[in-house]
């Protein structure tokens, strides 16, 4: 596997050094996408002191991304650009089943936190259908992960880079 940050960074050499959270998301129109976005502004802080790189995965150009990820506090963080989904199958992560997007608890999810928390849902910039996932990296080894069974699901970032 090989994989570059839209800063150049290689992901194998970044993870001989550092922990990194590596976050994939379904498309940033998505409302749970914006509110992932959201938690992980509010956690950013507290990984890099625990020597954790969050990387964002997505499937937009970089200058995209660069864009929206600035809306929601990220700037600066570090990204890939993967249209064609290379890295999401290599991690595992495969379109959503119908009953893990049409659900009752992604509905209320969305109500809630789209409409009364503000994360409202945008134009789908990706694979809307794509699973998202989140994985702890470090030297060649997943240290721990989030795996979603619904869109709407929410991981702990510090929990999951604690428990590692």
């Amino acid at each position: 596997m090989t994989a570059s940050t839209n800063k150049h960074e290689d992901l194998i050499r970044l993870a001989e050094n550092k922990k990194v959270l590596l976050v994939f998301l379904r498309h940033f129109g998505c409302t749970f996408c914006r509110e992932t976005m959201t938690r992980l502004a509010e956690a950013k802080d507290e990984l890099e002191s625990q020597n954790t790189k969050i990387v964002v995965v997505h499937m937009v150009s970089s200058k995209i991304a660069d864009r929206l990820l600035n809306l929601y506090d990220l700037k600066g963080v570090s990204h890939i650009s993967d249209p064609e989904k290379e890295l999401y199958h290599y991690f595992g992560l495969k379109n959503a089943e119908m009953n893990q997007y049409f659900n009752p608890k992604n509905w209320w999810r969305a109500f809630t936190h789209g409409v009364l928390k503000g994360h409202l849902i945008g134009k789908p910039a990706g694979d809307v259908f794509q699973m998202p996932g989140v994985f702890l990296f470090h030297k060649k080894q997943i240290l721990n992960k989030f795996t979603y069974k619904y869109v709407s699901d929410m991981p702990d970032f510090l929990k999951l880079t604690t428990l590692a």
